[in-house]
């Protein structure tokens, strides 16, 4: 708990019954607590919110899962304390008699969406909050094997079962357990910051490749982001990494003044040219050093920094640590 009394907690609530996929509530259970125990460390006593984590199932009941393991809820839909954070783990096959079954968490994630909670829902956990109606118009994922049939129960909801991650208002739906430990880093680093999602990421999640916001299906996405110019550029220093030319000769070559160009991305994308491109180029080595077996001398050229020295710079600016470091973390947890 926090060593200030008047410092609330910030409080989760997850979604228990029969049939859960375990997994799906252990995960983010975890995650969040290496995100918090980072943040104790690292920040001012008297500002640092602990978590309250609640189980919160349709009555008090134990609930025995398929693993064995039985799980014991700390409140019900009824006594739920209001929670900033809502997660719906996902559901061990056909979920139409486990959401059948369990009404009365339906109605909890009513009130608490309309109280103001984040939504987390978790593959075939996503039925629970269509059915609460909560997705209705919105954009939504799944488990891809009953892809057809959330289509069919749930038509008013926009089903993107292309994307493994949607973002819609306070709701974000989730269609594996991958998908769902990069909506967990994101949540991480609004709670506690950047410094502490990177350490849950770099030394417990080795799955997580790319930024949370380049996988997304952000509803409203292309309104906040109209410039098409912008996103022209975007998409070609994506997939020019390696590329000789600066970003003054990137602008020109788009017929744009480097004042203009920077003034446009920073209005666009809230950040500047340079943050975006060294961000592209920091995932792109972490993808190369994690999956090749490229030096660390190719692997800066591989995205547009002229030596090893340059892209170990950047790496322990942005990642404080260097790539040979990252790749024996990365490696250890890939094939140990």
């Amino acid at each position: 708990m926090s060593n200030n009394p008047l410092t609330p907690p910030i409080n989760i609530g997850i979604a228990v019954f029969e049939h859960l996929l375990v997994t799906s509530l252990t995960l983010p259970i975890e995650m969040l607590r290496a995100g918090e125990a980072f943040a104790k460390g690292h920040s001012d006593k008297n500002s640092f919110k602990p978590l309250a984590i609640h189980l919160v199932a349709k009555n008090s009941d134990a609930i025995k899962t398929r693993t064995g393991l039985s799980i014991i809820p700390d409140c019900t839909s009824e006594n739920s304390p209001y929670c900033d954070l809502v997660i719906v783990p996902g559901i061990w096959r056909n979920p139409r008699p486990v959401i059948r079954a369990n009404q009365q968490l339906v109605t909890w994630l009513i009130e608490s969406f309309t109280v103001g909670s984040h939504i987390i829902g978790v593959g075939t956990g996503n039925c629970f909050v269509a059915e609460a109606s909560l997705l209705d118009g919105h954009p939504a994922t799944t488990h891809w094997h009953y892809a057809k049939q959330f289509k069919h129960d749930y038509p008013n909801v926009s089903l993107k079962p292309d994307f493994f991650i949607t973002q819609s208002e306070r709701m974000y739906t989730v269609a594996s357990l991958n998908a769902l430990a990069d909506v967990i880093v994101h949540i991480i680093s609004q709670y506690y910051g950047k410094e502490a999602a990177q350490h849950v990421e770099r030394n417990f999640s080795h799955e997580i490749r790319k930024p949370y916001e380049d996988q997304r299906y952000l509803e409203g996405a292309v309104d906040r982001h109209p410039d098409e110019l912008i996103a022209q550029i975007q998409f070609w220093l994506k997939t020019n990494l390696a590329s000789e030319l600066n970003l003054q000769e990137v602008a020109a070559q788009f017929s744009l003044s480097y004042r203009t160009f920077t003034r446009r991305f920073r209005s666009a994308t809230n950040q500047s040219p340079i943050e975006y491109w060294q961000q592209l180029r920091v995932e792109g080595a972490k993808d190369l050093l994690a999956s090749s077996n490229l030096s660390i001398q190719e692997v800066a050229l591989e995205v547009g920094y002229n030596d090893q020295g340059h892209l170990t710079r950047v790496f322990k600016k942005v990642l404080r640590q260097t790539p040979s470091e990252y790749r024996k973390v990365v490696r250890r947890k890939l094939f140990g």
